[in-house]
């Protein structure tokens, strides 16, 4: 997957059919639910009889009860039954509800209509888990970010186009509804056809006995959640997505017409405004990770979350909207409103940016056995965090707030729990610090990654051109990395903190302190014996000439008490730039700091540990270097 486009997976069967069957059902639940909700705004009286700015919350709330009630349910039906057969079964389930709720537009059954909300929720909650558990079933750490990416985009895609056809049908003078009746069921059906190609995905725990009761099934999933700290925690952060962006979904209609004036026709641009960017944003995290699960972007996301959604605020607060609704034409002629269209795009784009990571985070490190089970316990949090919100988003509009006043309200509220997050968890923020490093400081051009062993322990050494190294290195490399570093670099400041985070093991000459030193080889020996990947610069020190300094024995020492592969890698650039000692002290000369500076980094291929000689190794890393210091 290194070297291919995430796109690639659409040629493949393992992918798909299973795309498409998400992306037909995420179709056609938009196109009911915004159709339901369009009816509900702007024909109160006859479909819903609800507050015009209060009826997509309440129908968004009426949505997510069945996740509360039976995710840990369908989490068990996961673990237990082949995927693709739940798959199956769930759109057979789908056809049946499209019936019921084509009853209730073609004989103007209201209450037919919220049960079928209700029941369409049911749906999306059997989904859930087995949408989740079969990505990393069928693919490898490399594809999950794109894989993700990929189904984010789709589902967001079909989103957009269920919302812009669902606004189109219903729109159609008296026989809209009929209309939006129709196309449900034949979606429904073409889903149904398409889930018929997805292939055998065996059950990880068939011999499971289900717990039929979601309350105790729920709090037994949630404490196995917490097991893990990183994974709960992304489960909060992704809970917390689901709060921050079902605030926004559920009020554009409201927030169309109350406060920017605009009939249905602007709510479908609002919406399909924010599902593209969104899908740009879920689409973007593959390259931007540069094809690993890298959790960098999660502060990036929540960083351009805030600012966006402070900025919508600022751009529509003081907006009062026409005497009559204006349409698309209109709208669009307000300059005005191009900001509030920029901030919402931007918005989602960011979101995609902080949701995707999370969900390959959570792929990648839960147990197989239980990742359904998992999911579920995820869908319930999001179920819950979502309820919250739209009792939070009624309580504070009855009290007065405008919908710009309550957007201000969740960006401050998403600046200050990402805070809480990612003091919770610095890996966060460390990878952050490393990936902007990366993205802003440098433009790192990488070659042979595949040679690092996807798992086991291994020897990582490499030439020692500046302050940044290790960071260049960790920001590149798939697996997590434990450094051995001189302890004056450790100590620095930010810097220190990424190394602490990263468990980054100090190192002092024997002369210097010698007790140092013995801990660092005995703690080498241990993370090597845990199956981790250890890495050191064998010259002892920073080059002050731009040249490699003779290796020293230390590596000598580490294969001798733990004999393991040792991968050489050389980093070329990086003489001359600001983290360098070129003509000087490092980081004293501002002029040399040139953002998106060119550097490498080179793999070779791994050294079994009886040929890997100081000597040896330091040939190996100085031809791959060349010239190009």
């Amino acid at each position: 997957m290194a070297g291919e486009s995430q796109f690639s997976l659409l040629t493949e069967r393992r992918f798909l059919p299973f795309f498409l069957t998400q992306f037909f059902g995420a179709g056609n639940d938009n196109v009911f639910k915004f159709a339901f909700t369009v009816l509900a705004t702007y024909s109160a009286a006859e479909w819903g009889g609800l507050e015009p700015k209060s009826a997509g919350a309440v129908i968004g709330g009426l949505f997510i009860l069945p996740f509360v009630l039976f995710s840990a349910t369908s989490g068990q039906l996961a673990d237990k039954y082949d995927k693709a057969a739940m798959i199956r079964f769930v759109k057979d389930l789908e056809i049946g509800i499209m019936l019921v709720i084509a009853a209730g537009f073609v004989f103007k059954v209201v209450a037919l209509l919220f049960a079928g909300v209700f029941l369409m929720g049911l749906h999306s909650t059997l989904f859930g888990p087995v949408k989740y558990a079969y990505l990393p079933q069928h693919l490898d750490d490399g594809e999950l970010t794109g894989g993700n990416g990929m189904v984010e985009m789709g589902t967001f895609v079909a989103i957009l186009l269920g919302t812009i056809l669902g606004g189109v049908l219903v729109g159609i003078p008296e026989v809209g509804p009929n209309w939006v009746a129709g196309v449900s069921i034949l979606l429904a059906i073409v889903g149904r056809v398409v889930a018929g190609f997805v292939p055998a995905s065996p059950a990880p725990e068939p011999g499971m006995t289900i717990n039929w009761n979601p309350f105790t099934e729920t709090w037994k999933n949630l404490g196995h959640a917490r097991g893990n700290r990183s994974v709960f925690l992304s489960l909060l952060g992704i809970s917390w997505l689901w709060f921050f962006g079902s605030i926004f979904l559920t009020t554009f209609t409201g927030f169309a017409k109350e406060t920017l004036g605009g009939d249905q026709n602007v709510v479908t641009l609002l919406l399909a405004i924010f599902s593209i960017g969104i899908g740009i944003g879920s689409l973007l995290c593959e390259r931007l990770s540069g094809h690993k699960v890298e959790i960098g972007l999660v502060p990036f996301g929540s960083i351009g979350m805030t600012v966006f959604a402070v900025d919508l605020w600022l751009a529509s607060s003081a907006m009062a909207p026409a005497a009559e609704l204006s349409g698309l034409s209109a709208f669009l002629a307000d300059r005005a409103h191009w900001r509030v269209m920029a901030d919402l795009f931007l918005l989602a784009m960011f979101s995609g940016f902080y949701s995707v990571p999370l969900y390959a985070l959570i792929q990648s490190r839960c147990e197989p056995t239980h990742r359904a089970r998992i999911i579920a316990a995820n869908n319930i949090l999001n179920a819950l965090f979502m309820v919250v919100a739209s009792v939070m988003s009624a309580a504070l509009l009855h009290a007065g707030l405008s919908l710009p006043q309550l957007y201000l309200v969740v960006a401050l509220l998403n600046a200050a729990v990402a805070l809480y997050i990612y003091t919770l968890v610095p890996e966060f923020l460390m990878r952050f610090i490393v990936w902007m490093l990366i993205h802003t400081v440098y433009r790192l051009e990488k070659s042979g990654l595949e040679m690092i062993p996807d798992e086991g322990a291994a020897v990582i050494v490499c030439n020692h051109v500046s302050f940044v190294d290790a960071l260049v290195i960790a920001a590149a490399c798939p697996r997590p990395i434990r450094f051995v570093m001189d302890h004056r670099i450790f100590g620095i400041p930010v810097l220190s903190f990424v190394f602490r985070t990263s468990r980054a093991i100090p190192i002092a000459p024997a002369k210097e302190d010698p007790a140092m030193m013995e801990r660092a080889f005995a703690e080498v020996a241990r993370a090597l014996q845990e199956g981790d990947l250890v890495a050191l610069f064998p010259e002892g020190r920073i080059t002050d000439t731009g040249e490699l300094y003779p290796f020293r024995p230390g590596i000598t020492r580490i294969l001798a008490a733990t004999p393991v592969p040792v991968v050489p890698m050389a980093l070329r650039g990086l003489w001359g730039s600001f983290f360098s000692r070129k003509d000087g002290a490092a980081m004293s000369k501002p002029a040399r700091f040139v953002p998106f500076r060119r550097i490498g980094l080179v793999v070779a291929t791994p050294v079994a540990p009886a040929a890997a000689t100081p000597e040896a190794l330091q040939a190996s890393v100085l031809a791959m270097r060349g010239d190009w210091r």
